[in-house]
């Protein structure tokens, strides 16, 4: 088991200043071990309902009756099947001296989660839930190349730490058919499985290009509206991504559409039908899949939010991968498959368009930063579990 005292430290920090706590994330990335982890260190009682397990389904058929004596830390795992118990945590959440806190674990985004947004307002703090990181497998012996490890194989902990490559893709192909088959449908979202396995597939031959939607519903043979609610499905149960695109507003032919991610390098992968590192070292999404994966980790290392996070790009070819806007400063990553990143015109371009404190250039690789030029710095990705980001 690969310890995450990040997240641990945060959930106790929002379990003290909200009453309910939900903690968001894909199915089977360790949201349940990371709750079992937290009541170890929780001062009190802990109680934990699993709302899949039939015993429990029993034990909340009044759910009032059950919950409402309860004291200390009360954990509703897959907090999706029972909407309505939305409701009543509005109730107990509101009660003076608040003697019980609940964290609730999900597999949908708050969008999905209408109940939560509506009846919680105020009372909830989410917190999401992603994939292992870099920074948090740097410590654990995951073999000598863990770096392209944890890129082939995802950050799903049972596809990650699997014994072989054959089993990770084996796991990999388990979860895409319970998801479709299974998931989706406890979420009310009744669509054939073979028609989203069809979207998820192209998804993953389009990750990281911006989204044109009347051109995948004329392959789907549906509606551009069609396939953008087959997004917002994806995004919503965290297995794609959006990354918004940055206006300057000086006169320039900027791209207005977002881009598109698989979420997990590992489903992507799958999804391809990429077998191993040397035939993903060979496949055309290759730039495209590192590019996702250093998106998603810099993300994370900066702790930016949405809103936060964009990408630039012109049509005459000017671009930049990521920019972050936070707290009056700008940014820039430019992410190159390569261990020998050299200056580009476009980055040159991007830097003085967008008026960027500082721009980084992540490759491939370990060792330590190095300066390219004035305000351009290139990171290799194996430092990530120890470089600390100009502050922002």
């Amino acid at each position: 088991m690969i310890p995450r005292p990040t997240h641990l430290a945060q959930l106790a920090h929002e379990l003290v200043n909200f009453p309910v706590v939900a903690m968001l994330g894909p199915r089977q990335v360790g949201k349940t071990t990371l709750a079992r982890q937290l009541a170890t260190q929780w001062d009190g009682p802990v109680r934990h309902f699993d709302l899949e397990d039939p015993d429990d389904q029993a034990r909340l058929a009044d759910p009032a009756f059950v919950l409402r004596p309860l004291i200390g830390l009360v954990v509703l795992d897959e907090i999706q099947t029972r909407p309505d118990l939305f409701p009543l945590l509005r109730v107990l959440a509101d009660r003076p001296d608040t003697p019980a806190r609940f964290l609730i674990l999900g597999s949908a985004a708050p969008e999905l989660l209408r109940h939560t947004a509506q009846t919680l307002a105020g009372r909830v703090a989410f917190h999401e839930l992603d994939g292992l990181a870099l920074d948090e497998i740097a410590s654990v012996e995951t073999g000598k190349d863990w770096l392209d490890t944890r890129w082939l194989r995802g950050g799903f902990p049972r596809a990650l730490l699997a014994a072989d490559q054959a089993g990770s893709r084996e796991w990999s192909g388990a979860f895409i058919r319970t998801y479709l088959e299974r998931d989706l449908p406890q979420l009310g979202i009744n669509l054939p499985a073979i028609t989203l396995r069809r979207f998820w597939t192209m998804l993953a031959h389009y990750h990281g290009q911006t989204w044109n939607g009347s051109e995948l519903g004329r392959a789907l043979g549906v509606s551009d509206k069609t396939v953008s609610r087959y997004l917002d499905i994806l995004e919503g149960t965290f297995m794609a991504f959006r990354l918004p695109p940055w206006h300057t507003n000086l006169g320039k032919r900027e791209v207005k559409s977002p881009k598109v991610y698989v979420a997990d390098t590992g489903i992507l992968h799958r999804l391809l039908n990429i077998g191993g590192l040397d035939d993903l070292l060979a496949h055309p999404k290759c730039g495209a899949s590192w590019e996702g994966f250093m998106v998603h980790e810099i993300i994370r290392r900066t702790g930016a939010q949405r809103g936060e996070v964009f990408f630039w790009s012109v049509h005459t070819g000017a671009e930049l991968d990521l920019l972050i806007h936070r707290n009056g400063q700008r940014l820039g990553f430019e992410i190159k498959l390569t261990r020998s990143p050299k200056i580009t015109p476009s980055m040159r371009s991007s830097r003085e368009v967008l008026k960027l404190d500082h721009m980084y250039v992540v490759c491939h690789g370990e060792g330590d930063p190095w300066p390219l030029a004035e305000g351009i710095t290139a990171v290799p990705a194996g430092c990530f579990a120890s470089l600390q980001w100009q502050p922002i």
